[in-house]
């Protein structure tokens, strides 16, 4: 772990020896995962967490799936007030995640995909150990337990966390860090919610000009309202040729003549050139697996968010070959290919592939080349296509700016955050209560005496807990 300089009072142990034994004498709950309906449970019935009900320091309550009435719940593993949630399983930016259940309705369980942690009530607060887990230097040590071959599917075991190191500090001061952290912390919480409410309307204003751009509302005035010249086709009366799939060999790990695409090359409606990988095919300059520039890539499977989800290729022409996850089709002359895209990323049209796709229950929704060329699109003429995609453009740019300067500020939101967290833990948000309290953190009211309590206790626990064996076998007596 990255070195702290901490109090004499204080210590480092690993997050094992803080926990509490739960109801079964297990100190971790791992939750289960059974076939939900996709609907939120009532408040009477019974439901599964979804990753998504842990946010980093918070705890949303409504993401939550029903538990079908042909399953019997398992009360073992329902959330409580007081409880630590880690999620174990997610992409990495989602796998341990940490937050405090504060308060929750009843008849709530954790999935498979998150432990359920608790701490001796007297000797460990449970904000505090929040608190340490949200710090960069315990993320790092998390991020290091994440093993997978995939970023987007890791996983956390329960041998790898109990290693995790934490940083101890005596009980009663414990309970002033927290409390000076609920302060410090709650303005720039109060701040990032106010820039990421921006961010959500910015995503909403692009969506908002899509609609009008691909319905004749936003150029109306300028074509007086003659929007009547529109016509509805599909796509494939605006393409060259029928939509194909791609090819996705395995990667290797050395330079070759072909740039694959991977899926996160266009899942932001933008093409991204470093989403890549190196393979090895056997394809001529003709192959329909060159991406030419002007082309459009379509995502044919992904989660139901983004499968559909279009982006434009700009560039050298022959520099990538695209996946067989991803459908391309090149624009013909009826259409410019920025007005094509704009229309693929509106929300009709996004809604029409969600609606036709299949597989929807699962990971990867899919739509086929028969949904992906009868797309319905709305066609005006090329002067007013020209005329949409320039002030399309030109309101982008002006979301773009936006848009850049809030994550710019949610960065320094992020590195405020980090940056109290780390007074916290170094003590520097107590020094004068150190000063004022030595009684408080010195003999036995240290970090190191708190340990051998947990100990101990954990130990008469675990006796108390320990049946004795029954006896078995018959009695022998003698012979007659």
């Amino acid at each position: 772990m990255e070195t702290l300089t901490l109090p004499e009072s204080w210590c480092i142990t690993d997050i094992e020896k803080l926990l509490e034994a739960q109801s079964d004498g297990k100190i971790i709950h791992q939750g289960w995962s059974p076939q939900c309906e996709k609907s939120p449970a009532d408040i009477d019935e019974w439901g599964v967490l979804k990753t998504t009900a842990i946010q980093d320091g918070y705890y949303l309550e409504g993401e939550n799936k029903r538990l079908p009435s042909s399953k019997e719940p398992k009360p073992r593993i329902e959330v409580h007030d007081g409880d630590l949630l880690i999620t174990n399983a997610g992409p990495r930016s989602r796998c341990g995640v940490i937050c405090h259940v504060k308060k929750t309705r009843s008849k709530l369980m954790i999935s498979g995909k998150m432990y359920r942690l608790r701490f001796p009530k007297s000797h460990v607060h449970t904000e505090y150990i929040e608190s340490w887990l949200r710090t960069s230097f315990a993320q790092k040590e998390l991020n290091d337990r994440k093993t997978g071959i995939n970023e987007s599917g890791l996983n956390m075991t329960q041998a790898r966390f109990l290693t995790l190191p934490v940083v101890l500090a005596p009980v009663e001061e414990q309970k002033v860090i927290a409390r000076k952290l609920d302060t410090l912390l709650a303005q720039a919480e109060s701040t990032k919610a106010r820039l990421e409410r921006t961010r959500e309307t910015m995503k909403r204003f692009r969506q908002s000009v899509l609609a009008a751009a691909v319905s004749g509302k936003l150029t109306a005035e300028w074509c007086g309202n003659k929007s009547a010249d529109w016509q509805l086709v599909k796509l494939l009366d605006v393409v060259r040729a029928k939509p194909r799939n791609g090819k996705s060999p395995k990667g290797v790990d050395y330079i070759t003549s072909y740039k694959n695409l991977t899926l996160s090359a266009t899942t932001s409606g933008i093409f991204l050139g470093d989403k890549f990988k190196y393979v090895e095919l056997d394809i001529d300059e003709k192959s329909h697996l060159w991406i030419k520039n002007g082309d459009i890539l379509i995502q044919r499977a992904n989660t139901i968010d983004y499968v559909g989800v279009s982006a434009i290729y700009r560039g050298e022409d022959d520099a990538y070959v695209y996946p067989d996850l991803m459908m391309k089709c090149t624009p013909n002359e009826k259409v410019l290919g920025e007005f094509l895209h704009y229309s693929l990323l509106s929300g009709n049209v996004r809604k029409y592939f969600k609606d036709n796709a299949t597989g929807t229950s699962g990971n990867m929704p899919k739509i086929n080349q028969t949904v992906v060329s009868c797309t319905p699109l709305l066609l005006p003429s090329l002067e007013e296509q020209t005329e949409i995609v320039r002030r399309v453009e030109q309101l982008f740019a002006h979301a773009d700016t936006i848009e850049k300067q809030t994550e710019a500020a949610l960065t320094k939101v992020s590195n405020l955050t980090q940056s109290i967290l780390a007074k916290a833990f170094r003590g520097e948000l107590t020094e004068q209560w150190r000063k004022d309290n030595p009684e408080l953190i010195s003999g036995e009211n240290s970090a190191e005496a708190l340990l051998e309590k947990i100990k101990a206790e954990r130990a008469i626990m675990a006796g108390k807990k320990t049946k004795p064996r029954k006896r078995t076998g018959t009695r022998t007596g003698s012979a007659a």
